[in-house]
């Protein structure tokens, strides 16, 4: 199991977020593209090498993300009508997850047929956005940060577009 913590550095042009383990030394980062039409997204490692590409698809009634393994199509995560509590659903190539979070859109839990495998947590009083990332398998850290930025921006920053 493997704890990683997602911080927003607020003061950025464009998204940026560091992503450390839990002694606090970096893993991975991520970066933002600026001036695009639509959210653009790139999950680097500690070293500066391209791990996932996050890609908004716009002209959509609810919120839909593409994560992209070089040019190979990984993940599609999509927001559900729900009322209530926040729910995505995500086709990859890793399995079919859904992701269930409470009413504040704060926690969430990330299930591959009904069995948790990863759990998100949302910090309430911070700049930007903070997360604890709890990873079952720690073969999927890459994939699962490359999840959580997407969770991160189908809930909370589509209300800001």
């Amino acid at each position: 199991m493997t704890k990683l913590y997602i911080k927003q550095k607020v003061f950025s042009i464009g998204d940026k977020y560091t992503i450390t383990n839990e002694f606090g030394q970096p893993v991975f980062f991520v970066e933002g593209e600026i001036f695009t039409f639509g959210a653009k997204i790139h999950l680097y490692d500690a070293i500066g090498t391209e791990l996932y590409f996050i890609q908004q698809k716009v002209f959509r009634f609810l919120p839909e993300y593409h994560i992209y393994n070089g040019k190979d199509l990984s993940a599609v995560v999509k927001k559900e009508l729900s009322f209530f509590r926040p729910r995505l659903n995500i086709t990859s190539q890793f399995g079919h997850f859904t992701i269930e979070g409470n009413l504040f859109a704060m926690d969430f839990a990330i299930l591959n047929n009904g069995v948790v495998i990863g759990e998100l947590h949302k910090k309430w009083l911070s700049w930007g956005d903070s997360y604890e990332l709890i990873i079952h398998d720690d073969n999927l850290a890459a994939f699962f940060c490359a999840l959580a930025i997407s969770i991160d921006h189908c809930l909370h920053n589509e209300n800001n577009r």
